[in-house]
Parts: C-alpha cells; structure tokens; sequence
C-alpha cells in the first residue's frame, strides 16, 4: 500500500515515505576532493570579493582619477566574485552545476597566475600560488569520484 501525503488520498512515490524523502539508507557523503575544491573555490572568491571591497573602500577614503571608472571597476570585482563563490556553494552542496562555474573560474586564473608568476618578487609568488590553487581545483572536479559525486555520468562529463 502507498503512504500518502498532503491531501487524503494523494500517494507518495515511495511506500510508506511521505513525498521526497527517499528511502536510501546509503550514507550522502561529499567526497574529500569535492570538499577541497569547494573549499579552495570559495577562498578564491572570497579574495576576489575582498579585493572588490578594499577598491570601494579606497573609492571613498581616497583620491581616485576617475570616480566613475573606479566605481565601475570595484562594482565588476564584486560582481565577479560571484561565480567562484556560487560554484562552491554548489560544490559544497554537491550540485551537477557546479562543476562548469568552478572550471571556468579555473582556466581564467591560470593566466592570471602565469602573468604574475612572470613579474617576479612578491608577484611570482603570489602567481605560483593562484596557478597551484587552479590545478588543484581542476584536478579535483575532473576526477571520476568527483564527478560521480555530482551526479555526473561518464557520457555527461
């Protein structure tokens, strides 16, 4: 017999379940290399959004050229900040999504790091560190426990 939920009479998909709740007993565990890189995403967006905030802050405290220019500039870092954080929350949440965001948030910093990593000093190292943070990421969302985990098959990777 079928359990019912909300209205009388109304069955639920699984016996004895009220609508939703699955009867699985498996454990939905999030895999260490999809935490990682939901981690090391969330980082980097939250670096990006820091960035965003400290250039409005320096909008209001300083002497910018263009007021105008600045406020587009520190408005477009926030609003870039988005992405990596968005994708690691689906990430964290272990949502199919979530993979496509944090790659392109990946091979757009590859350059970035490659540029300062050519710069020298403090920027190679900081450059270093935003490549070696990229392919750690790449190699966590491209691993088959990872994409298993996000419910992502071998024909739709």
């Amino acid at each position: 017999m079928q359990g019912t939920h909300g209205a009388v009479g109304v069955p639920s998909p699984v016996p004895g379940y009220p609508a939703g709740v699955s009867d699985s007993t498996a454990p939905q565990t999030r895999p260490a290399r999809v935490t990682a890189a939901a981690v090391l995403t969330a980082l980097e967006g939250t670096v990006i959004a820091a960035f965003g905030l400290g250039s409005l802050v320096m909008l209001f405290t300083g002497d910018p050229d263009g007021m105008t220019q600045a406020l587009t500039m520190a408005l477009t870092v926030l609003a870039l900040a988005a992405l990596p954080l968005l994708a690691a929350r689906g990430l964290w949440l272990r949502r199919r999504w979530s993979r496509g965001p944090s790659m392109i948030t990946q091979l757009l910093a590859l350059p970035v790091g490659w540029q300062m990593a050519q710069n020298g000093g403090a920027w190679a190292a900081g450059g270093a560190l935003i490549g070696a943070i990229a392919l750690a990421v790449l190699v966590c969302v491209v691993n088959p426990t990872a994409t298993e985990a996000l419910g992502i098959g071998p024909r739709d990777a």
